[in-house]
């Protein structure tokens, strides 16, 4: 049976059957139209278009946020390729600094090891000429020495008198340039 034979036959009710319990009356029907038709209104107008701008919003805020995130991620990376470089350029200028510094330093051993041996080679040398000239005066003193005492003893000897100071220096001369080249042999005091 349809809904317009229900309603002809005039059974049941004030203009519902009561046979079709489901359905509901018309004026509820009505009233849960117009309802429906103010709620979507409401949505339409006033909730939807602040949830679209609400999404809007969101989907802005996310991409502007991916966005300033790839670029902070750009400039970290160019940021780190720059102290890269920077770090390599300064391991670079530190190996060099390390070089010239032991270039340095082993010129100045180098220098200091000249300077020492030449004020070595001076110090020797200063010796040889103080010891060579400690000998002379050694020698003349000997000399000296030597002619004084064999004048005194040539004296006692001859019985005379050989204190001539010109006479003495040419026997002491002559006995010692003898003595120096060989003609004389000295003579040692068992031997006579």
């Amino acid at each position: 049976m349809s809904i317009a034979t229900f309603a002809a036959s005039g059974e049941g009710g004030p203009g519902w059957p009561e046979a079709l319990p489901l359905l509901p009356h018309p004026a509820e029907l009505i009233v849960g139209i117009i309802a429906f038709a103010i709620l979507y209104w409401i949505y339409s107008t006033k909730v939807v278009p602040a949830m679209e701008r609400m999404y809007a919003e969101r989907t802005a805020a996310i991409e502007g946020g991916l966005e300033k995130a790839e670029k902070a991620q750009a400039e970290a990376k160019s940021a780190l390729d720059s102290y890269t470089a920077q770090l390599q350029d300064a391991r670079g200028e530190a190996n060099e600094i390390r070089e010239h510094a032991r270039a340095q330093g082993a010129q100045i051993i180098a220098e200091m090891r000249t300077q020492a041996q030449g004020e070595a080679t001076r110090i020797v040398e200063g010796g040889h000429r103080q010891i060579e000239a400690d000998r002379q005066q050694a020698m003349n003193q000997l000399r000296g020495e030597i002619g004084r005492l064999s004048t005194d003893l040539a004296s006692r000897i001859v019985g005379e008198s050989l204190q001539e100071e010109v006479r003495q220096k040419g026997i002491v001369e002559r006995f010692l340039a003898e003595l120096e080249s060989g003609a004389i042999a000295p003579a040692k005091a068992g031997d006579a």
